[in-house]
């Protein structure tokens, strides 16, 4: 999937992962989208929460190679 911007967080923890998704969103136009790689397993159930909290879309989730992606449309 082609995204607008991507954010590598391997080898974070939380909430280092949303931290940085929350500050690479802030810098998109509405309709972008951002795409977040973690390494962390508690990503997954985060970016659900923080999607629903902010509004913005959580697209897709998928995971390769023992890494976490993301991909979120901002609201």
């Amino acid at each position: 999937m082609q995204t607008d911007k991507e954010v590598d967080a391997s080898g974070l923890n939380c909430p280092l992962p949303i931290l940085k998704a929350k500050k690479a969103l802030s810098e998109l136009q509405s309709g972008q989208t951002l795409k977040v790689i973690a390494t962390d397993a508690g990503s997954i159930r985060d970016f659900q929460a923080f999607a629903k909290q902010t509004g913005n879309e959580l697209v897709e989730q998928q995971t390769v190679d023992g890494s976490f992606i993301h991909v979120l449309r901002r609201r």
